[in-house]
């Protein structure tokens, strides 16, 4: 009697050896998916806002920055430190990008541009000097005083270097309630 072939077995020709895998490689590694945040899906995501009336799409992180700025503008102080730190990393990112050239070239302006003084006074940085309030009058330029809290937060970025007296009597002198400025360590007169 003959034995039958079984349809469901391969014939011994295309049978694995003994010993021998049907899968040389093993089995494949499981792809790990990107690991996607909530807060990567909300950042990424756009808005729109209107701006003097005209609608515009904006980002989550530059509608954020936009409230922050806003917040600095009305009194808000940890508002006002957290632009500090973007305008301290966005002149980091310039530095790295453009680094200053070895030889050190200064330019002397006529005049400052008046929007510097505007952005001081808008985000309450400097105050008009009011013993210059006679220049106004004149046309000129308005002399401005910082605040103590700016003049204190620079201070205390010199890295322990010391101020020399002319430079000491300088932020006393350019500062609102100067006198009451509180040194570094390293800065200390």
């Amino acid at each position: 009697m003959s034995r039958a072939k079984d349809p469901d077995k391969p014939s011994a020709s295309t049978r694995f050896r003994k010993g021998q895998s049907g899968n040389p490689r093993g089995r494949p590694k499981k792809r790990a998916e990107p690991q996607v945040s909530a807060f990567d899906v909300v950042i990424d995501k756009t808005l729109t806002i209107v701006q003097a009336g005209v609608p515009r799409a904006v980002t989550v992180d530059e509608a954020l920055q936009h409230q922050i700025y806003r917040d600095a503008i009305a009194g808000n102080g940890s508002a006002r430190r957290e632009v500090l730190k973007m305008i301290a990393k966005r002149e980091k990112a310039i530095t790295e990008k453009h680094p200053a050239p070895s030889r050190t070239e200064r330019r002397i302006e006529k005049e400052d541009p008046r929007n510097a003084d505007e952005a001081l006074l808008i985000l309450e940085i400097a105050h008009p000097d009011p013993r210059s309030t006679e220049l106004a009058a004149l046309g000129q330029r308005e002399r401005l005083l910082l605040e103590r809290w700016a003049v204190e937060a620079a201070l205390g970025r010199r890295a322990g270097s010391k101020l020399s007296r002319n430079e000491l009597s300088e932020a006393r002198r350019c500062t609102h309630d100067g006198e009451t400025i509180r040194w570094p360590d390293a800065a200390e007169p």
